[in-house]
């Protein structure tokens, strides 16, 4: 029996919250992997994952932090990969969002297991090493996921009056970052919105030259030479696909520390190449959470693939036979789980 050909997506910040705390203990309690990577932070004086992911409670001040986050979840998605059914599934390429570049490297074999969470680890204490300033979400989708096309323009317009930069397109929506003053200012410059922008606690300026110190911490701790080609094709924050036998790894580096910390990143190009070019059977949104899902939902409106042109069809089509899989949801988890 032929396998299903599935794309997948690896989560970013955001995605552990309140909801998934215990989820490592739920899904990957005994992993080898996770004792190695518990092994690690105790070795560096830090909190193990199994600890912080066994607390008691979540606590909004702690959990959400980047050098708390930031591993927590590179854990839950990586160790979600590998519990993937390969016998029925076969991966033809793999991307992430934001920070989830990360676990995508080690997905796609870009980086060995040990050097992805190195790097995922790392990158959670260094993206708070930044200038001042944060990130706000801005929604342009309506109700039925369709962005109006003028309104994305004015967007854009009143994002440059009010000196905020495009940090992350996201689907329907537009995740921006600048100075706190700017920010402040953005609200005054907005055309009428679905709702107000929503700032994200916790978050720097990421995907911004405001995060060159973050980078320039990256490359001095992170060596090039644990880099090397992906075994499956890796797309990364402005669509472009590393191949195996085209990917120079010192390039791929390169990139990851340079371009992909302190220029906008583009999920919705990334979703749309692999959706395009590779054609999916699935497409398999890793753990923890779900809040991913709406976005990829609304490239896939955006795009209008297999038919589904607004919310209410892509809601229909998950019901019946689910696009889009997300591995945070216990009943479509056991679906593509070995």
């Amino acid at each position: 029996m032929a396998k299903e050909t599935v794309v997948v997506v690896c989560p970013g910040r955001g995605t552990y919250n309140a909801p998934e705390l215990g989820y490592l203990a739920r899904h990957h309690g005994g992993s080898p992997w996770l004792a190695h990577f518990d092994t690690v932070r105790d070795g560096a004086g830090k909190p193990t994952l199994t600890a912080l992911d066994g607390a008691a409670k979540f606590d909004p001040k702690l959990h959400p932090r980047g050098d708390v986050a930031a591993p927590l979840i590179h854990a839950c998605a990586f160790l979600d990969f590998l519990e993937l059914d390969r016998e029925r599934f076969e991966v033809v390429a793999v991307t992430g969002n934001s920070m989830g570049w990360y676990t995508a490297l080690a997905c796609a074999g870009a980086v060995s297991g040990e050097h992805g969470f190195a790097i995922a680890d790392a990158m959670g204490v260094n993206s708070q090493a930044h200038e001042p300033g944060g990130q706000a979400v801005i929604v342009m989708a309506g109700e039925d996921w369709r962005v109006d096309p003028e309104t994305a323009r004015a967007v854009e317009a009143a994002c440059a009056r009010a000196g905020v930069l495009p940090s992350i397109r996201l689907g329907g929506m537009l995740v921006v970052a600048g100075p706190e003053t700017a920010l402040d200012a953005l609200n005054a410059e907005l055309p009428p919105l679905p709702r107000p922008p929503l700032r994200l606690p916790g978050h720097g300026p990421f995907h911004t030259p405001l995060m060159q110190a973050s980078a320039d911490a990256a490359r001095a701790a992170l060596p090039a030479d644990w880099f090397g080609t992906p075994q499956v094709p890796l797309i990364d924050g402005r669509g472009k696909v590393w191949r195996r036998f085209e990917t120079e790894a010192a390039a791929l580096w390169d990139y990851t520390f340079g371009h992909q910390i302190l220029a906008p990143y583009d999920f919705t190009a990334a979703m749309t190449v692999a959706i395009r070019e590779f054609a999916p059977d699935r497409v398999v949104l890793l753990g923890p959470g779900e809040t991913l899902g709406g976005a990829i939902g609304q490239a896939i409106v955006a795009l209008q693939w297999l038919d589904i042109d607004s919310k209410y069809v892509f809601s229909l089509r998950q019901e019946d036979d689910p696009f889009l899989v997300a591995m945070g949801r216990e009943a479509q988890r056991r679906g593509v789980t070995k």
